[in-house]
């Protein structure tokens, strides 16, 4: 294998493993559930982002072929890691935000996270 290639995939993988170190380290210090999502969301996604080009690059500097799972791999991380980020937020609000605290609903109904409509909105 050729020393640039081996230095290419030897920085991605250094790489890596700084942003997973560093996404790790943010879950276990930071002190509440939002910023907890920020760290490993966006920090490790990175990380194995990096692992994964490393992968490529290996496996294409060794066989001549990109490999098709790699990319596969990546993009099902890249689309599913800010959705899993974004139901976790909303469902961190959900329960953590008190329903006097809410801008008023302009539905029949009011919010669905509450089982009772605010005061006054029963007769509807």
């Amino acid at each position: 294998m050729d020393v640039a290639a081996e230095l290419l995939i030897s920085v991605f993988l250094v790489i890596s493993g700084i942003f997973g170190f560093v996404g790790s380290y943010g879950l276990v210090k930071l002190k509440n559930t939002v910023q907890r999502l920020h760290a490993p969301t966006k920090a490790t996604t990175l990380g194995v982002g990096g692992v994964l080009l490393a992968s490529i690059i290996f496996f294409y500097v060794d066989t001549g072929h990109v490999s098709v799972h790699e990319l596969l791999i990546s993009l099902f991380l890249f689309l599913t890691a800010p959705i899993t980020a974004n139901f976790i937020a909303k469902a961190y609000l959900a329960r953590n935000t008190p329903q006097d605290e809410l801008p008023p609903s302009d539905r029949d109904f009011g919010w669905s996270i509450y089982d009772d409509p605010p005061d006054g909105e029963a007769d509807r």
